[in-house]
């Protein structure tokens, strides 16, 4: 089969580790041949090219700037997206006829894209969901469903829909995401819907005990603390407020040690947090290469997801498959409405929180300083290898596709 992927995450190799090209690579090593259309901004002074790896294209689609810019200028460079990838496919892909679409959110503004090549190579078409735009931004504060962000709303929500009608098979993250669509969009047929897990290829991060000491070391984290580390964005999200809070309310506890690893547009806060309070027990990093951050996330004891409580729309971060691969156990803070955070303790390898309820984390801190996390960890990497592999994820993919 000819597979075309379409994204928005700025894919340079498809050798690289990650959920997509994890994703990608297995179907080429299912003898599948892949096409990726994935953008290459502005600001880095690349015109548009392929780059070909075996039987994988990769056509980075110059765009505007979407990232590290102005919000006017994010959204301009946004709306321009579909006439840029369909110019762009219609020129570099035109000999090819593509036997399935894979295209995942964010963006829901590809649809014009997916109806293209849907109409001229009568392909199927299957949505990754990764994100529930627009409600989250509605969710967050920042669009409203009333006023001028309220027309902005209603164009974003009308994509939305137009997207999950062009959508032969929707894969959701997880049940509680299976169960929002139902709930909110009664026009999409049930039988669309397919439950298809942010998945990656398991490598062995496993660091026996002298490497673990290395690597602490390197980064200046001490050898005889329980450290906590979250790694990953810090935006709107993550309600950077909160965990700011919960890195006071251990200030004065001796026994761990928090690893905040990451950027976003409110990584300004823990900076200025950490500047004016200076906790011995908190360090913060910017981002790491993703080889060094796994490496060190497996020499920590316990990592961490945060999510906004304000959420309604069920989210499911992928960080938590580095958590898994590492053999660490997780720390959930979340919203009500994900099923992350039940599913990691019915999974027997973390705990949950709600992420406004400061005295619930002081508890699960405690419970972890106490409990067993060798075993705990060595239990979510075995579900990760049996539920969260992107050999899983392909064959249900390709299940639904045949039917």
């Amino acid at each position: 089969m000819n597979i075309l992927f379409l994204t928005m995450y700025n894919i340079k190799s498809v050798y690289s580790s990650g959920i997509y090209e994890d994703l990608m690579r297995e179907f080429l090593n299912n003898n599948h041949n892949v096409y990726i259309a994935t953008p290459v901004e502005k600001r880095f002074r690349e015109d548009t090219n392929i780059v070909e790896e075996n039987n994988c294209k990769i056509l980075k689609i110059k765009t505007g700037n979407l990232q590290k810019t102005s919000f006017i200028k994010k959204g301009i460079s946004t709306f321009r997206i579909t006439s840029q990838f369909k110019f762009a496919i219609k020129k570099y892909f035109r000999n090819v006829k593509f036997d399935l679409i894979i295209y995942s959110t964010p963006p829901i503004t590809l649809d014009k894209v997916v109806e293209y090549v849907k109409k001229r190579d009568n392909a199927k078409t299957f949505l990754l969901l990764k994100d529930i735009f627009p409600q989250n931004a509605v969710d967050l504060g920042i669009l409203s469903k009333k006023g001028l962000k309220g027309i902005i709303y209603k164009y974003f929500r009308k994509k939305e829909k137009q997207l999950y009608s062009l959508s032969d098979k929707i894969g959701c993250m997880s049940q509680a995401n299976v169960d929002y669509i139902v709930e909110h969009n009664s026009e999409v047929d049930k039988s669309k819907l397919t439950i298809v897990p942010n998945s990656i290829e398991p490598k062995n991060f496993f660091l026996p005990t002298n490497e673990k000491v290395v690597m602490r070391k390197k980064y200046d984290i001490p050898l005889d603390k329980v450290v906590f580390v979250y790694g990953g964005n810090l935006g709107k999200p993550q309600d950077v407020p909160f965990i700011i809070k919960c890195l006071k309310s251990q200030i004065k506890n001796e026994e761990v040690f928090f690893l905040i690893v990451g950027d976003g547009t409110e990584y300004h806060l823990l900076e200025e947090y950490f500047e004016k309070d200076k906790p011995k027990n908190v360090k913060v990093m910017k981002r790491l290469p993703k080889e060094d951050f796994d490496a060190m996330v497996a020499s920590c004891d316990v990592g961490m997801i945060f999510l906004d409580h304000r959420f309604t729309i069920p989210n499911y971060p992928s960080r938590l498959l580095s958590y898994m691969q590492a053999r660490i156990p997780v720390l959930a803070c979340t919203d009500k409405n994900t099923d992350i955070g039940d599913d990691i303790e019915n999974g027997g390898f973390g705990w949950k929180c709600e992420s406004n309820d400061v005295n619930s984390f002081v508890k699960s801190v405690t419970v972890a300083i106490q409990t067993d996390k060798v075993d705990m960890g060595q239990r979510g990497r075995q579900i990760l290898i049996e539920r969260f592999n992107v050999n899983v994820g392909y064959k249900t993919i390709m299940s639904v596709v045949r039917e």
